[in-house]
């Protein structure tokens, strides 16, 4: 029960990884507040978790806008009154030729992978410097470790994450405060369903992420992130974990 007594705040809990660390924190005694701009898919999540017994709140939130994120971490508090961790798993991505990317689709793609990570963090701030222990467990990708060709924006976005993830690691090391992020490769995601090759693209270029013998299972990732936010990770801050059946090793 790694997580008695402890709440997590959960972006993009309305179904995928978000869903599936939602109802893994609820089963392992935690409290479950969970986030999601899709207000439907997000009831869904919360309505599965109290069926089954755990604890768990919605809060709709845009990660984008400031006043949303702060309104849903209010919720929580209203509902469990501490916050001991956050997963920032809300994202967004595609493939397509970098010339063509408009510059609404690249700043839409920063915005919510990127921007909505720090502002979730810096929200949740106050709450988690003031546990004894706490932690921030975000989602990147192997694109935030590795090249991808198609996916400027996302790649962008992604090693902004990771970079993100190190640099409030070493700042709040003497505060109790511990932040990784997970890089997970393909996931069985409603998301998965955007990365498909453009028009006219290279199969070539692709051909490097062909060490993949499948994609990994949102219950996978959750675990992962479970384990990285539990005391029995204290001593790992500012990892980059790859879940990627080893592609970013070759």
């Amino acid at each position: 029960m790694r997580f008695e007594s402890r709440t997590v705040f959960i972006t993009g809990a309305g179904s995928g990884i978000g869903r599936a660390a939602a109802r893994l924190v609820a089963s392992e005694g935690g409290q479950a507040t969970c986030a999601d701009v899709d207000a439907a898919a997000l009831e869904e999540t919360v309505d599965g978790i109290q069926r089954a017994g755990g604890r768990a709140v919605a809060a709709t939130c845009d990660v984008t806008d400031r006043a949303s994120v702060v309104a849903a971490l209010d919720a929580g508090r209203a509902a469990f009154t501490d916050l001991h961790a956050v997963f920032n798993v809300a994202g967004i991505g595609g493939l397509a030729h970098t010339a063509e990317v408009l510059e609404e689709e690249w700043n839409r793609i920063l915005a919510v992978n990127l921007t909505g990570t720090f502002l979730v963090s810096q929200a949740a701030l106050p709450l988690l410097l003031g546990q004894r222990r706490s932690a921030i467990v975000n989602v990147a990708s192997i694109a935030g470790l590795k090249g991808q060709a198609y996916s400027a924006a996302y790649c962008a976005s992604k090693w902004g994450v990771v970079g993100l993830t190190k640099a409030m690691a070493v700042e709040f090391v003497k505060r109790g405060l511990r932040v990784n992020c997970v890089c997970p490769a393909g996931v069985r995601t409603p998301l998965m369903g955007r990365f498909a090759l453009p028009e006219g693209a290279d199969p070539d270029l692709m051909a490097r992420f062909g060490l993949l013998p499948k994609l990994t299972h949102p219950e996978e990732v959750a675990e992962a992130m479970a384990y990285l936010a539990s005391d029995r990770a204290r001593s790992i801050n500012g990892a980059a974990l790859p879940l990627d059946f080893g592609n970013s090793a070759a």
